[in-house]
């Protein structure tokens, strides 16, 4: 059973007991009163009369959530006012007297499959579950036309939802994602009744307005009631106002939960029953409650925005713009007159009306620059895979750019991501990265943010793709330097790096760890003598490419005493010299010559005030004089160096020069890294 009809007459009381029984079902049901009178009775309640169809004594009914008063002439108004109270089915306890809404006569579309048989209609009450009812009616002041005929009061019972199905998986394709919904309760998930809906839904050919309602009803319900509220407005639209459907085709509560309305897909421009004479190229939002002295939430602000800028959007119609609809009859404009209205737009700026209530509909210019808004501070907030130096991100070829943007993402529509102008991937809204892999060279990364109203937002960014490993184009080599052998041998690591995206980083990485920078080419340190060492260096481009050479060397001490000696030498012994002992000659011509097969030699000397100079030969040849005064004495020091290429045989003499009044020089011996 999709529903029942209980007719109750105004004079007589139905057992409660039998009404519960007889409406016992999961669909929604009507229970109706007969209110009109053939003419009036009375004006105001202060003189409330019992006489049948201009009052209804307080009477048990069967259970209801919602009630209105209809009347057999749609196009008539109800030129009085009809006050109600319901009595709590949970506690018994009555709800103030309240008026019914009815200042605009129905808003179904002339020729629609809505316009037959339909009836007028107050705005629908939600009053929560009860089971009794009490009504009073009196003709405006200053009328003397009749009530409308058919005058009664609906009570309608929402019925329950049935078990809602799983929530739909938005169907979306990997390459160009469809333009996203907004997220609603579906119809099985408020629990419609389909089989109410006897006709097929029709359609308008565009969406060039979204009208704002509200529905009248109190604020004080819970959003655990909304799905039921909106049940019982759908039987009120079709039950009692004769209508094929429920008339709006999106419906919000005061929490902001979105629900769908009229059957028919929200994607497309389904024609409703909601603004008298504009329900053609139009799509409507209804608030559930009263906001004339009180707004709606920032969120629900946001939801309603979103709807217009899905719904306009759709159509490339700008949220804030203006359109001109062409009237099929309204109370404020004549059939075929037209009116300039905003995209958003309130029901009051089509009909005498007092919705969506004075605060909501000055809130309406906030809504439209939420829907109207550009995608607000649109960045990229990292590039993983990628290095950031100056204003250009270097990779080694496959990054993961991330994107981050102000705008709430049920206002967005999707991003698009671009390499050199060319669409590479396009991701729904949700989503705020993608990979991308990019061929070597210098590009331009581009993301572009569509919102739902068809506004974009574009940022950009330069990606250097680098494959190739940075390149050691000398190096390393290892020489002998100047300084101290005193228990460790001076030494100098040379070499040269680039690469074609710059270089990020050099470090050495044996025989110690240092930073050596991008610039550098040489780095002096000691090592332990006689000890096979290791020279590691590390070249690390902007991209991350990485490249590591090395070199070993082992140092060798050639003691004096090893060496070919011409003339006279003396041995002194100390503990200051190498090994103890050292080498003193002070006659000219006196020479050492030590041969060795290695890449860099160094001599060992004792430095003094009065020492003199020595002559140095490499392989024969002269290599220059070398003045081995100093102003204060230093034993073990390495003074001279020549390297080679390559590891070669070699030998080096010293020949002392006899110096004027400092002839005396001490010989220590050679070091050579072989």
């Amino acid at each position: 059973m999709s529903g029942v009809l209980v007719i109750l007459s105004s004079g007589g009381q139905a057992e409660p007991a039998e009404l519960r029984a007889e409406v016992a079902t999961s669909g929604p049901s009507l229970q109706t009163i007969d209110l009109a009178p053939a003419s009036p009775t009375g004006r105001g309640f202060a003189a409330r009369t019992t006489a049948a169809g201009n009052a209804v004594a307080p009477r048990s009914t069967g259970r209801f959530s919602l009630l209105g008063a209809t009347w057999t002439d749609p196009t008539r108004r109800l030129t009085g006012t009809v006050q109600v109270r319901a009595r709590s089915a949970t506690d018994g306890a009555w709800t103030p007297w309240q008026s019914l809404e009815a200042d605009e006569p129905n808003p179904a579309e002339p020729g629609s499959r809505d316009a037959d048989g339909n009836r007028g209609a107050t705005d629908p009450l939600w009053v929560g579950l009860s089971d009794g009812i009490e009504a009073r009616v009196a003709t405006d002041a200053g009328h003397t036309t009749a009530l409308p005929p058919g005058l009664r009061l609906d009570l309608i019972d929402p019925g329950e939802a049935p078990a809602a199905p799983a929530p739909r998986a938005l169907e979306r394709s990997t390459a160009v994602p469809p333009r996203p919904a907004p997220n609603v309760v579906t119809r099985a998930q408020w629990g419609a009744n389909e089989k109410m809906v006897k006709e097929a839904a029709e359609y308008t050919p565009d969406v060039q307005v979204v009208f704002v309602h509200h529905t009248a009803g109190p604020n004080g319900y819970s959003c655990a009631e909304s799905a039921a509220i909106v049940r019982g407005i759908q039987a009120y639209h079709v039950k009692s106002n004769h209508w094929n459907d429920i008339g709006y085709n999106f419906l919000v509560d005061k929490c902001g939960t979105l629900f769908e309305g009229r059957r028919g897909g929200i994607a497309r421009a389904v024609l409703g029953a909601h603004t008298l004479g504009f329900n053609a190229h139009s799509s409507a939002i209804a608030v559930l409650g009263t906001f004339s002295s009180k707004g709606v939430s920032a969120r629900v602000r946001t939801v309603i925005a979103q709807v217009a800028a899905y719904k306009l959007g759709t159509y490339n119609n700008p949220p804030a713009g203006r359109a001109t609809l062409v009237s099929s009859g309204s109370d404020r404009y004549a059939k075929g007159s037209r009116a300039v209205l905003n995209r958003v737009s309130g029901h009051r700026d089509t009909g005498k009306t007092e919705c969506p209530g004075n605060v909501l509909y000055g809130q309406l210019g906030a809504v439209r620059g939420i829907a109207a808004a550009p995608p607000a501070d649109l960045r990229l907030t990292k590039m993983n895979g990628a290095t950031k130096i100056g204003s250009t991100w270097f990779s080694r070829g496959t990054v993961r750019p991330y994107w981050q943007v102000d705008t709430a993402t049920t206002l967005m529509n999707r991003y698009d991501v671009y390499v050199d102008n060319t669409l590479t991937a396009s991701v729904p809204a949700r989503q705020r990265q993608q990979a991308l892999r990019l061929t070597p060279g210098r590009h331009t990364v581009r993301v572009r943010a569509v919102a739902l109203n068809g506004r974009i937002a574009v940022t950009e960014t330069t990606v250097f793709a680098d494959e190739t490993l940075p390149d050691f184009i000398s190096g390393p080599s290892v020489t002998l330097r100047p300084g101290s052998l005193n228990g460790v041998v001076p030494v100098r690591l040379h070499w040269a790096a680039r690469d074609a995206g710059g270089l990020r980083a050099v470090r050495l990485t044996t025989p110690v760890t240092a930073s050596l920078g991008t610039t550098a080419t040489a780095w002096a340190g000691s090592v332990k003598p006689g000890v096979r060492t290791t020279y590691g260096l590390r070249a690390t481009d902007r991209a991350g490419n990485a490249r590591s050479v090395a070199a070993v060397r082992t140092s060798v001490t050639v003691a004096e005493t090893a060496a070919a000696r011409g003339g006279a030498w003396r041995s002194i012994g100390s503990r200051t010299f190498l090994g103890g002992s050292a080498l003193r000659a002070t006659s000219a011509g006196a020479s050492l010559s030590w041969s060795f097969t290695g890449r860099s030699a160094a001599l060992a000397v004792s430095r003094t005030a009065v020492s003199g100079r020595v002559q140095v030969y490499v392989d024969g040849e002269p290599a220059g004089i070398i003045d081995l005064r100093s102003p204060a004495t230093l034993h073990r020091r390495a003074v001279w160096t020549r390297s080679w290429s390559s590891s070669g045989r070699h030998t080096v003499k010293i020949v002392v020069e006899g110096t004027a009044g400092r002839p005396g020089v001490i010989s220590d011996g050679l070091v050579y890294l072989r």
